[in-house]
């Protein structure tokens, strides 16, 4: 038996979680989103975990595409791990949702709370915080390792329901048609030194230096990687972000998100 995880990651938490993962089973293709792969890549596989951040409370809109681009009765076994910093919502009913229009079966959904990334709202969290958050997400991907090693069901994990009505029923229907172009919030400082990273780990291409400078371009996926990984810490996201420490997974570096 085989695995393949395919990732979607900003900031390298769902990356971290999908390498944990494939320690934990003793070895998994690891196929990342960002990269353009697809169902193909995981040709002889006979599972298929899906790893990504909760976005507004719901799918990102990268996953959510490829889930709508399975095949139908696809019979393999499917796990997903959902990275989030404290609210999974209705997240991996939505998931369920979609591939089972497909005809294929989420056997065991679960969430992973790890450092926020959310650097609108605030910066990086204290180091102690985040090494709590590590500890207490590798137990649970211990914990859930056998049930996929051996092809178990082990249910999907879900928020409370205020959480799945007002925040992934309505929040998150919301605000989804707009995240394409919340890019325009995005600007670049004086501290910026053109050197083009921003552009180089985008995962929708959305970005494109102009006379030096980053520029996007309305095809955003929040992902946030341009902000976070930034060297110079020039990229601010409106007026709330100056001074805001930075963050991205520890161990993921900007190379890592090309795939």
């Amino acid at each position: 038996m085989t695995t393949a995880i395919f990732y979607y990651t900003g900031t390298g938490n769902s990356l971290w979680a999908a390498r944990r993962m494939s320690a934990a089973l003793g070895g998994a293709r690891l196929l990342s989103l960002n990269a353009g792969r697809t169902i193909t890549d995981a040709a002889g596989a006979d599972a298929i975990g899906l790893a990504f951040p909760v976005h507004m409370w719901g799918l990102p809109r990268r996953m959510a595409a490829f889930a709508g681009s399975l095949p139908a009765g696809d019979g393999r076994y499917y796990f997903a791990m959902a990275a989030n910093a404290g609210q999974v919502a209705g997240t991996l009913p939505q998931l369920r949702g979609i591939l089972a229009a497909k005809g294929i079966k989420l056997s065991t959904g679960f969430g992973l709370e790890l450092p926020s990334n959310y650097i609108p709202w605030e910066g990086a969290e204290p180091a102690g915080k985040q090494a709590r958050r590590f500890a207490a997400a590798q137990a649970r991907i211990d914990a859930a390792a056998p049930v996929i090693a051996e092809r178990r069901d082990g249910g999907i994990e879900k928020g409370p329901l205020w959480q799945r009505l007002l925040l992934s029923g309505l929040a998150y229907k919301l605000a989804y048609p707009k995240v394409p172009g919340m890019d325009s919030s995005f600007s670049a400082d004086d501290t910026c030194t053109s050197c083009g990273l921003c552009a180089a780990i985008c995962p929708a291409g959305d970005i494109e230096l102009r006379g030096g400078r980053p520029a996007w371009k309305g095809r955003c996926e929040q992902c946030l990687a341009c902000i976070q990984f930034c060297p110079a810490g020039a990229i601010q996201f409106g007026r709330s972000t100056r001074g805001r420490t930075r963050y991205h997974n520890p161990e993921v570096s900007a190379a890592d998100l090309k795939g």
